[in-house]
C-alpha cells in the first residue's frame, strides 16, 4: 500500500532539501517513491481572491500528480510544503487518497533567518517578506499542531535530517 509523508515547517527550515534527501534514502533502499515540492503545484499568478496561496489549485494538482505517481509504481509519496490547519491537512489527505504522516522540521528562528539571508542575498524585497513570514508561520504552526512528529534540525546536516525524519515518521516498511 502506498503512503505519503509531508515534510513541513516554516520558510527556510529545509523542507525541500529534506524531502529530496528522504527520496534519495528511499531510492537507496529500493523503495519506489516520488518527491513533490508542493510550492510548484501552487505557483500560478494571480491567486484568486481569498486564496492567497492557491490552496484550491494546490489540492487539485496534488490529486492529479499523486495519482500519476502511484499509477507509475510509487509506494511512498514524499511532499515538501506548508499546511497551516487541520482542515488543510485533511484536504491534502483527501487529495492524496493515501494515509498521510506529517513531520514538522523545527529550526530556531535565528538559524532560519541566517539561511534566508544567504538565500535572498540579492533580493532585499524577498528577504524582507521571508523574514517576516518565518516568524508568522512558526507561530501559526505552533498553534495548529498539524504534525504527527517534530524533528529539531537546527544544527543537523540535510542527510542527518532525512535519516531523522525517516526514523521519526516510520516511513520505511
Amino acid at each position: 500500500m502506498a503512503t505519503a509523508l509531508l515534510v513541513t515547517g516554516t520558510v527556510g527550515s529545509g523542507k525541500t532539501s529534506t524531502a529530496e534527501a528522504v527520496g534519495d534514502l528511499l531510492t537507496a533502499r529500493e523503495i519506489p517513491n516520488a518527491v513533490i515540492d508542493v510550492d510548484w503545484l501552487r505557483r500560478c499568478w494571480p491567486s484568486p481572491p481569498g486564496d492567497r496561496f492557491n490552496g484550491a489549485l494546490t489540492v487539485r494538482n496534488l490529486r492529479a500528480v499523486t495519482g500519476n505517481f502511484v499509477d507509475a509504481g510509487a509506494r511512498r509519496i514524499v511532499l515538501a510544503g506548508v499546511i497551516e490547519s487541520r482542515t488543510e491537512r485533511q484536504s491534502y489527505q483527501d487529495a492524496l487518497g493515501l494515509p498521510l504522516s506529517v513531520c514538522r522540521l523545527r529550526v530556531a528562528l535565528p538559524a532560519v533567518h541566517a539561511r534566508l539571508r544567504r538565500r535572498h542575498a540579492d533580493d532585499p524585497e524577498g528577504l524582507s517578506w521571508h523574514l517576516h513570514r518565518s516568524g508568522e508561520l512558526d507561530r501559526i504552526l505552533d498553534a495548529a499542531g498539524v504534525e504527527d512528529v517534530v524533528v529539531d534540525v537546527t544544527t543537523e546536516t540535510i542527510p542527518q535530517v532525512a535519516a531523522s525524519v525517516l526514523s521519526a515518521a516510520h516511513v520505511i516498511g
